[in-house]
């Protein structure tokens, strides 16, 4: 019996998707696991895998097509078979709802605009591309990189106007507000238009940049579109006034030693293509390796990222001069001489925006109360001590509040909860977000699932967390998900310190640092070390009595660490 595959929810905001394309065409048979579409998110392209076999007899909508979360993908059943109620059903009618309406806006004004074409062709062909420019295959528009992602800054240009272009190629790399990410191209073509450059924002939704064939698309019709049917790319000022021809010309002469090193790593795969997931190419990329060499384990030979990281190279490779370059280049201009006034304004960054907004949000919306604690550390230094003896890898402070954090909220679970504006979430899983400091602000990525780790798994997992975090290589899917965050500035030499609370949480922990200082046991002073921890709580979702025992746990946790095994 045939079955209904609906748009899956890949990601917690999403609510539509784009098919970036189709693996599998109607008719041909289909295996469980085999790879029917990959799908563009508001956050990133995913891959989506058959779970039944059979024989794909519809597809809800073709390549470069949107279909809202749940409307009908695709129909997988035996060859013949009757599947008109199905799309009944299914929701294919309301996909298709949006082209039958575009089509008659054409046909009841065809007799007026068949008399203008032969005076103006140029001019009407633009106006009704207006309205399907965002259907149309040529164009590629700024996806949404992030769950935030209002806005994306074009950090370089991976290809020039003019330049041929095949799937899986790296067209730009694209600054959002919490990370520098790669935007593949989903199309083999020539580039014929960029709509910003190097340093310009375009906003989610706006005109990326055109991809055809040379001669037969019109560029101009689809930016003149692109104006008219309300994507307001920023590049628009500069493409107005700037002659094709010239500036393909001029780009390509400007930028020979890219396109070189691009046709290079292009023709190397031309004769035989190779099949990889584009996070395996990425994660090739990041690491040196030539994607060629590494042996696909997915359907029909295809790499994929655990094929990736599992392959062994003998050196490490000189990619990483790259990184070190840049970070040499100063950001600030030197200061001005003693006795003369001086200063510098740099554009704020898209990460500092958001981290604007969401926190101020956040601290004027959620009603904030503190609960500080004083910790004796005592037991704790001394256990690490032992434990960094024979564990391989390196115990931190930070890690031991993070295992004893998850631990306690195991026993207070109003503490990892959620405000929802007319109900609150009580999570039962544990995602602690760590804040990490990192050059333009913040980010939060979060160890998933923390009270089931060990020590060495969550240092494991934080320092690869912190060095992506610099490198900008952290993806959304590591920063999502927190259900509790913590913020420790110890290592700054900072005693004590309150944090705001990072959204959709409930309370976020503050972490000073371990000090000696003179404390009373047993009726003498001795030294000591002691901790001071501060406890940040929604007072929609959290009352101070609750915060209160959470950190008593918490403290009785550290005091003696023995019991985070239990």
């Amino acid at each position: 019996m045939a079955e209904v595959i609906l748009m899956p929810r890949l990601s917690d905001t999403m609510t539509e998707g784009v098919i970036a394309a189709w693996h599998k065409k109607v008719g041909d048979p289909v295996k469980k696991g085999d790879l029917l579409a990959e799908v563009e998110t508001d956050k990133a392209t995913m891959e989506l895998e058959s779970y039944k076999d059979g024989t794909l007899l519809h597809i809800g909508t073709d390549k470069g097509g949107k279909l809202q979360v749940n409307d009908l993908l695709a129909i997988i059943g035996t060859k013949g078979e009757d599947i008109s109620g199905l799309m009944k059903s299914g929701g294919s009618s309301e996909a298709k709802q949006p082209e039958k309406k575009e089509e008659k806006k054409p046909e009841a004004a065809k007799p007026v605009k068949e008399e203008k074409k032969e005076a103006a062709p140029a001019s009407k062909p633009a106006a009704t591309k207006a309205i399907d420019i965002s259907k149309m295959d040529e164009v590629v528009l700024m996806p949404r990189l992030s769950d935030t992602m209002t806005e994306g800054v074009i950090a370089g240009w991976n290809k020039n106007v003019g330049d041929t272009v095949k799937k899986g190629d790296v067209l730009a790399e694209i600054e959002t507000d919490k990370a520098t990410m790669e935007l593949e191209s989903y199309k083999n073509g020539t580039l014929l238009y960029t709509g910003a450059k190097k340093g310009e924002k375009i906003a989610v939704n706006d005109l990326l940049c055109i991809i055809g064939e040379k001669g037969k698309v019109d560029v101009d019709a689809i930016v003149a579109a692109a104006k008219s049917g309300g994507v307001k790319a920023e590049g628009q000022e500069s493409e107005a006034g700037s002659p094709k021809p010239e500036s393909e010309s001029s780009k390509k002469e400007e930028a020979v030693g890219q396109e070189v090193s691009a046709e290079q790593t292009d023709n190397s795969s031309s004769n035989g293509r190779v099949k990889a997931s584009p996070l395996a190419k990425k994660l090739a990329s990041e690491k040196g390796i030539d994607i060629k060499k590494v042996q696909g384990s997915g359907d029909g030979g295809r790499i994929v990222k655990q094929d990736v990281d599992n392959y062994k190279v003998s050196e490490g490779g000189s990619q990483k001069s790259s990184p070190d370059t840049k970070t040499e280049t100063p950001k600030y201009v030197a200061q001005a001489p003693y006795g003369k006034e001086g200063y510098d304004e740099v554009p704020v960054s898209q990460m500092r925006k958001v981290i604007a907004k969401r926190l101020a949000e956040s601290k004027f919306t959620s009603p904030h109360f503190y609960v500080t604690m004083v910790i004796d550390m005592d037991a704790a230094v001394a256990g690490r001590a032992k434990l960094n003896e024979t564990s391989k890898v390196k115990i931190s402070f930070n890690d031991l509040v993070l295992k004893a954090c998850a631990a306690a909220l195991r026993q207070h679970p109003a503490v990892n909860s959620s405000w929802l504006g007319d109900k609150i979430r009580h999570n039962h899983h544990i995602h602690i977000g760590v804040a990490v400091a990192v050059e333009d602000g913040l980010l939060v990525p979060v160890v998933r699932f923390a009270d089931t780790k060990s020590l060495s798994q969550i240092g494991v997992e934080v320092k690869e967390f912190a060095q992506k975090a610099k490198d900008k290589k952290l993806q959304p899917s590591d920063w999502e998900g927190n259900t509790f965050t913590i913020s420790n500035l110890g290592m700054f030499g900072v005693d004590e310190f309150t944090a705001i609370i990072n959204p959709p949480d409930a309370c976020i922990l503050a972490i000073g640092g371990i000090n000696q200082v003179p404390v009373v046991k047993n009726g003498a002073v001795v030294p000591g070390n002691i901790m001071k921890v501060t406890l940040s709580c929604d007072h929609r979702v959290v009352d101070g009595a609750t915060g209160a025992a959470f950190l008593q746990t918490l403290k009785s946790l550290l005091e003696e660490p023995l019991r985070m095994l239990i």
